[in-house]
């Protein structure tokens, strides 16, 4: 069924495999949108630079509590799976409900920002770039992406190899020319009398928020738990995955802002409206054009790749009754999961709309936590539960509860620097309760309240079949 619907199951692959898709999940673009927020908000470039380090630290420590979970509850799905074989149901569909609505469309959007800020800094090299041309563009190419993984399976798959090389190339150049820069003697920011000079007076409130802006370039690294089915040996590859991808990724983040700092003062990199294109003008000279283009590359593959994921997880939902049905079902001749792929259209365009890149990443990455920090509770909680359960994987108790003192700290102190941004968050996922009750709870709702006919009509989709021949037609008998 998943691969009628265009979902990639060629997981199934050693620990080699693992590391490269893991590692490759992780290094995204975020890297090149976060640096600024880290920067500002931990005041200091030596303080960033240990934001940068930490961040991978507290992503490894997840990733192993991650791996018992994926071995103990071997299910694909990742957090949503988990949180709802061990917290029972509404507390599932409440991270499924905040992912469907927050976490998927708001990374959609920063990504899509950043890809139009990008693409047309260089024709607004003295100011910003137009906030309504910005938009537009960023519509644009959602809009175009959509229509493309909705018309073909083959295109979406081709745009993601296609494109993965752009952030590559990127990386790679700003680190190389970075340690050229350090070699040549060029690294006065780094050094420790200047690095640890703040801009601004440091609090533990902008240094928490400094985390969920680096959080978000790390976003990923649970990314083998949403196909645990899938993967072979879990108990051997996954752990090895983490050890080898995670550190990696840390190395070349930190490498990447050394190598930032090796060109740019940190005033430079605060005002810049797009990092890599900044420090390609002041290094490549004529070839500075390769930055913007390797970026907008990147960029346009993350947004690519994010929507081709999301039906993933909409199929997970719908599979538990979670979502209605619709969301499950794909195009009768393309086998593309369209209902999925508009509503997070839909969501993200939305989003695009009414926040600015910094403070979207700050919403999304509180949430991401705060559903990281419910699923590692729930593998303290689910060993008192069931102490005798077989559990391949097994951490040391001080992996978790090192993790959640560092999430409820700095939970608690984003919400106090950014109440409204941070609450907004919480507001929408609580929103999920009374939905749930009407949505799922109540089975006998009147024939009305089911879009799912409705739906299979202006989408031409049906549940997917292993047998075409099996494919019911489509009748006002189709209920939700």
């Amino acid at each position: 069924e998943l691969e009628q619907r265009g979902v990639n199951t060629s997981v199934n692959q050693p620990s080699g495999h693992c590391f490269v898709m893991l590692s490759s999940n992780i290094i995204g673009s975020g890297i090149f949108i976060s640096p600024k927020g880290v920067l500002d908000h931990a005041g200091s470039v030596g303080f960033s630079l240990i934001v940068w380090v930490l961040g991978g630290g507290i992503c490894a420590l997840g990733s192993l509590c991650y791996a018992e979970l994926g071995v103990t509850i071997p299910k694909s799905g990742g957090d949503y799976s988990y949180v709802t074989e061990i917290f029972g149901g509404l507390v599932g569909f409440l991270l499924l409900w905040s992912a469907v609505l927050i976490m998927y469309p708001t990374t959609l959007a920063v990504i899509a920002l950043t890809f139009s800020n990008y693409v047309l800094q260089p024709a607004f090299p003295n100011c910003l770039p137009p906030y309504i041309a910005t938009r537009l563009l960023s519509t644009t190419c959602v809009m175009f992406l959509t229509w493309v993984n909705c018309s073909s399976v083959r295109w979406g798959t081709r745009i993601q190899d296609i494109f993965t090389v752009g952030k590559l190339l990127a990386l790679v150049l700003i680190i190389v020319v970075g340690m050229v820069q350090i070699a040549n003697g060029h690294y006065d920011a780094l050094e420790p009398q200047t690095a640890f000079e703040f801009i601004k007076d440091p609090s533990v409130g902008q240094i928490a928020l400094a985390f969920l802006q680096a959080s978000f370039a790390y976003s990923g690294w649970n990314f083998l738990n949403y196909v645990t089915e899938e993967v072979v040996e879990p108990r051997k590859n996954l752990p090895r995955a983490i050890y080898i991808s995670i550190p990696l990724v840390t190395l070349v983040y930190t490498l990447t802002n050394i190598a930032y700092f090796s060109s740019m003062s940190p005033q430079e990199l605060l005002d810049s409206n797009a990092v890599a294109v900044t420090f390609g003008e002041k290094l490549l000279g004529v070839f500075s054009w390769v930055m913007p283009i390797s970026v907008a590359l990147s960029t346009f593959g993350g947004i690519n790749g994010y929507l081709f994921t999301s039906s993933r997880l909409c199929f997970s939902g719908a599979r538990e009754g979670h979502l209605p049905y619709l969301l499950a079902m794909i195009h009768l001749k393309s086998c593309t999961p369209i209902p999925a792929l508009l509503v997070c259209c839909t969501a993200t365009i939305v989003i695009l709309c009414i926040g600015d890149t910094h403070n979207l990443i700050n919403y999304v990455s509180f949430i991401n936590y705060l559903s990281y920090g419910v699923t590692i509770a729930g593998l303290l909680y689910y060993r008192w539960k069931k102490p005798k359960l077989v559990r391949p994987i097994k951490v040391n108790l001080l992996v978790p509860c090192s993790y959640l003192v560092f999430w409820a700290v700095l939970l608690g102190f984003s919400l106090y620097s950014e109440p409204v941004v941070c609450g907004m968050g919480l507001v929408i996922m609580l929103t999920g309760v009374p939905i749930y009750f009407i949505g799922v709870q109540w089975k006998n709702k009147p024939h009305w309240i089911s879009i799912t006919y409705l739906g299979q009509r202006l989408c031409y989709v049906v549940f997917p079949q292993d047998d075409p021949s099996e494919i019911q037609p489509l009748t006002e008998k189709s209920e939700l």
